[in-house]
């Protein structure tokens, strides 16, 4: 999990927005997708693995990958959800 501290200093990368714990409910959606191969990041590469955490951006549009406890805060790691 990412730390709360971290937490208020992050912020989109791309717009700089706010970022928030992604719900259970959302990885398990997304991760779903990922399953069926439907999911790309920003820069176009498929995700093949499940998600176990992430960030997502206050607007809800983009979800930031949390691997091994580190924020992948660069634009094109970012996942369109809408």
């Amino acid at each position: 999990m990412v730390d709360k501290e971290l937490l208020e200093l992050i912020v989109c990368p791309e717009t700089h927005q706010a970022l928030g714990v992604a719900s259970p409910e959302l990885l398990e959606r997304l991760n779903a997708r990922i399953e069926k191969h439907e999911v790309k990041n920003k820069a176009g590469t498929a995700l093949l693995v499940a998600l176990v955490e992430g960030l997502v951006r206050s607007d809800g549009r983009v979800l930031y990958p949390v691997v091994d406890g580190i924020p992948m805060l660069l634009i094109d790691e970012g996942i369109e959800l809408a």
